[in-house]
């Protein structure tokens, strides 16, 4: 039975790395794959998977919009598809991940999803909860805080060189982002419990790291 898989970690654990090689493992062995990825971080009309090797693949772009369950079907019609690969999977709709859900379930076709879990703030992107919530198969993509511990967060740094504590979720304008362990991520946007955990500061001053 085909399966709903998605491998999700912080900015620059190599997922992108892992998805290129998943399929190229695919590919070795006369199989087809689909790509896709999220047109909100493409340079043009063409989506482009790249890692920070300097390894790249052309892919399919999807936006807000899109039936991705349509769009494989169609994509069917002319060729056999053995594997989605899908990147960027945080910027994916509910809607997007029921639709690839589908493809596993009712195609018969895996369906693999990589993605960051939590955005700058802390918080889930939507793609990412639904995923979490259906996938049959979850795989953390592990990266070291630069104190050495697991990071688990990320921070996104302005043009001068402070951290952003506030801002839009999906952004396309070309940031810096940082994996922190929880500690160092809370230290780094001036969030901090005064008398317990239901108790917070208002971080209106963010930290340079």
């Amino acid at each position: 039975m085909a399966k709903l898989y998605f491998s999700y970690s912080t900015m620059n654990a190599g997922k992108s790395t892992l998805l290129l090689q998943a399929a190229h493992n695919y590919r070795e062995r006369g199989m087809t794959v689909l790509m896709y990825t999220c047109a909100a971080y493409a340079d043009g009309p063409q989506g482009v998977i790249s890692s920070r090797l300097g390894i790249s693949e052309p892919a399919e772009l999807y936006s807000d919009g899109d039936d991705l369950f349509q769009s494989i079907r169609d994509h069917l019609e002319a060729d056999r598809i053995d594997c989605v690969f899908v990147d960027e999977a945080q910027c994916l709709t509910r809607k997007h991940v029921w639709q690839l859900a589908r493809i596993a379930d009712r195609l018969g076709i895996p369906v693999m999803c990589y993605g960051l879990r939590t955005d700058f703030r802390g918080e889930l992107f939507a793609g990412s909860a639904e995923l979490l919530s259906i996938a049959d198969t979850l795989r953390e993509i592990r990266t070291i805080c630069f104190c050495g511990s697991k990071a688990t967060m990320v921070v996104r740094k302005g043009a001068d060189g402070l951290v952003v504590a506030d801002g839009d979720q999906v952004s396309a304008e070309k940031s810096d982002y940082i994996s922190l362990c929880r500690k160092h991520w809370e230290e780094a946007i001036g969030h901090w419990p005064v008398n317990g955990p239901e108790d917070w500061l208002d971080g209106a001053n963010p930290r340079q790291v």
